[in-house]
């Protein structure tokens, strides 16, 4: 199994950071588990609805250019399906098996992802209606993909 995260930008804080990592590290016995950045745009504050639409097309034609071409891709959107971890656990379990072997997972910048993305994408995923910051979704998406990892490996975990 592969797992990928293509995001928007750097992660910047080092709390945020070393937390990727951690996960990232205890996945090595179940996924080979990476992560790809694009660049994000700058945001101006107050910029006009079209602007901000040309920031998200930018950052959508990066993302869209490191998009592997077999694989099951969620695009994390606020209008996506809520899943529990358990939920998304077997789905993923059950694509391995009649499916291919590697997932993607895409988080969009500020301004979140453009049309263009959200229509390639197999599935929308929602960790509730909240907005996080694109980086603390990051560090949030790991460890979520370390428990599907320890859910389908057959191991209870629950904070």
């Amino acid at each position: 199994m592969k797992t990928t995260i293509i995001a928007v930008g750097k992660v910047k804080e080092k709390y945020l950071v070393q937390g990727i990592e951690e996960y990232a590290k205890r996945m090595g016995n179940y996924t080979q588990f990476d992560i790809i950045e694009v660049a994000d745009e700058p945001t101006p504050d107050h910029a006009s609805d079209k602007v901000n639409q040309q920031i998200k097309e930018k950052e959508g034609e990066r993302i869209l250019a490191k998009l592997p071409k077999e694989a099951l891709v969620y695009a994390l959107a606020i209008e996506g399906k809520l899943y529990t971890s358990e939920q998304l656990a077997r789905e993923i379990k059950d694509h391995l098996t009649y499916g291919t072997s590697h997932i993607v997972f895409i988080i969009g910048g500020s301004l979140g992802l453009s049309p263009a993305v959200l229509q390639q994408a197999d599935k929308k995923l929602s960790f509730g209606r909240l907005t996080l910051p694109h980086q603390l979704m990051r560090l949030v998406l790991t460890e979520q993909i370390y428990r599907t990892c320890r859910i389908n490996a057959g191991h209870a975990y629950h904070k």
